[in-house]
């Protein structure tokens, strides 16, 4: 089986968000809607996929506070 590494990633940040911030996927999709959270997540593979869930979530809640 093949996995896609970046949808993998947006999964586990995306479930760790929601979990964090006691979100329901719905409100997920609109916070992503307003911020792009996943393109973010999708441009960012390649120096992210290195850092590790807890460095990826420090990028992300500043990727968000700063919208």
């Amino acid at each position: 089986m093949i996995i896609n590494q970046e949808i993998y990633l947006q999964f586990l940040i995306a479930n760790k968000y929601m979990r964090r911030h006691n979100m329901t996927p719905q409100e997920f999709l609109e916070l992503d809607e307003k911020s792009d959270l996943l393109g973010f997540l999708e441009d960012g593979y390649e120096p992210f996929h290195l850092t590790g869930v807890d460095g990826i979530m420090d990028e992300v809640e500043n990727y968000i506070g700063a919208i």
